[in-house]
């Protein structure tokens, strides 16, 4: 018995131009900054650097990556130097400051398609120099108001406006603290460190400390 064949229906083409199926949606991956190791305060003319790892998550390493460091100014974050990631995600950044005092440094990595942006704040760049200091106590009024105690924290110095933030660091210390008095009227010396901010840095009695402002 003849059966007549079951016509049968072509596929539609896809327009020219035109994929016939959805797009593929990729969501970003969270990234992170992890730091190994910072060295944020200097003495003028020597360099400061960060050492870390630029992760996919908390432990896919992504290699030949761009990670800056930038610092705060007026007009905002500004990139300082910028690095690319090795084949571990790790990098390394160094600059030489151009001049003395404190700044907020971070790190920053844009991200891209296929990953999320990541910032990290690293603390405040600190660039010293070397001033001559010594220290005093008991008690008596201060130049810039109020009373000494051995509690008060700041320091005496004979051309600092009164309240100028002055950070000092010795033998791996750092205290900010404020101009509060006049003095030392010492040939060479700049500092005059009251009571509890020498027990802060643990300083001996006179030398040198590293200075900024």
């Amino acid at each position: 018995m003849y059966v007549p064949a079951t016509p049968q229906t072509a596929a539609p083409l896809a327009p020219v131009g035109i994929e016939s199926s959805d797009p593929t949606i990729i969501t970003p991956s969270p990234t992170a900054l992890h730091v190994h190791r910072d060295r944020l305060d200097v003495l003028d003319d020597h360099r400061t650097s960060v050492t870390g790892t630029l992760t996919e998550g908390r432990h896919t390493a992504l290699a030949d990556e761009l990670v800056a460091l930038e610092a705060l100014g007026r007009d905002g974050w500004k990139p300082v130097t910028r690095t690319h990631t090795g084949a571990r995600g790790r990098f390394r950044l160094s600059y030489l400051p151009r001049k003395l005092g404190s700044r907020w440094l971070r790190l920053r990595y844009a991200g891209d398609a296929a990953d999320l942006p990541a910032r990290r704040r690293l603390g405040r760049l600190n660039v010293f120099r070397l001033a001559e200091a010594s220290w005093y106590g008991g008690g008596g009024s201060l130049a810039c108001g109020g009373s000494l105690t051995s509690s008060t924290m700041g320091v005496a110095n004979k051309t600092l406006p009164c309240g100028t933030l002055v950070t000092l660091r010795y033998d791996g210390r750092t205290v900010r603290v404020p101009v509060v008095d006049r003095g030392p009227y010492v040939a060479g010396r700049e500092f005059d460190l009251t009571e509890a901010t020498k027990n802060a840095l643990g300083f001996a009695g006179v030398g040198e400390v590293w200075s900024t402002s």
